[in-house]
């Protein structure tokens, strides 16, 4: 778990057992009941990253909700959401290796996470990631009760596939952006799950210079 599920669930699980001590039987049960949930609401348990140097891997848990042709900085590629309802793990993962370059935050609204138009107007975190094979982008979306989306990490850090990066807190969207040519590996209404669950292959042809530039330079 982490340290956010102490901080929201220790004080509710003391309320209600406080409550529960004084009688006050309903108010007691359900302070008790939402300490619990939080407890369960940040759990972040271990994962088995694929060793397939090739493969993109699940940025969160969820529910694949998009798949997409979409250009990013003037490069085709495709995008891919997954809404992550309020009882999926909401600790968010690296999809590849790499550095990351940018992290961006945006300030924007607060809507349902299903919405076609969250993954431009709520407010974000956008994630650069320069590796071996090229740049991608991942982005942490905050929805309709999701109001904080938290990053771990720093630009110029280096990161693992797989590596835990942030979180986003109580139901949310995270969107991946592959390039054009990458073999994708799942389909809409698939259940995913972050860093163990392979979304894509990187593409066929050579590596991309503008992405191994990129990770060199960043590398140094």
């Amino acid at each position: 778990m982490v340290k956010e599920g102490y901080y929201f669930g220790v004080p509710l699980l003391l309320l209600g057992i406080l409550g529960i001590l004084l009688h006050l039987w309903v108010l007691g049960v359900l302070l008790s009941a939402l300490g619990l949930f939080c407890f369960s609401f940040f759990r972040d348990p271990e994962r088995e990253i694929s060793p397939d140097p090739e493969a993109i891997v699940s940025p969160a848990d969820g529910r694949v909700l998009v798949i997409t042709d979409e250009e990013n900085a003037g490069r085709a590629g495709t995008r891919l959401s997954i809404f992550l309802a309020i009882w999926n793990v909401h600790v968010n993962r690296s999809p590849a290796a790499g550095v990351i370059t940018k992290i961006e935050y945006r300030p924007g609204k607060f809507l349902a996470a299903w919405d076609v138009n969250a993954s431009v107007q709520n407010e974000q975190n956008i994630f650069t990631l320069a590796t071996a094979h090229g740049n991608i982008e991942f982005k942490q979306i905050a929805g309709l009760i999701a109001r904080r989306v938290v990053s771990w990490k720093k630009p110029q850090e280096a990161v693992n596939k797989g590596e835990r990066i942030g979180l986003v807190r109580f139901g949310s969207r995270v969107d991946l952006w592959v390039p054009q040519g990458s073999e994708l590996l799942v389909k809409i209404g698939d259940i995913v799950h972050g860093g163990s669950s392979v979304l894509a292959r990187w593409p066929l042809a050579t590596t991309q210079s503008t992405g191994e530039s990129s990770f060199a330079a960043a590398e140094r």
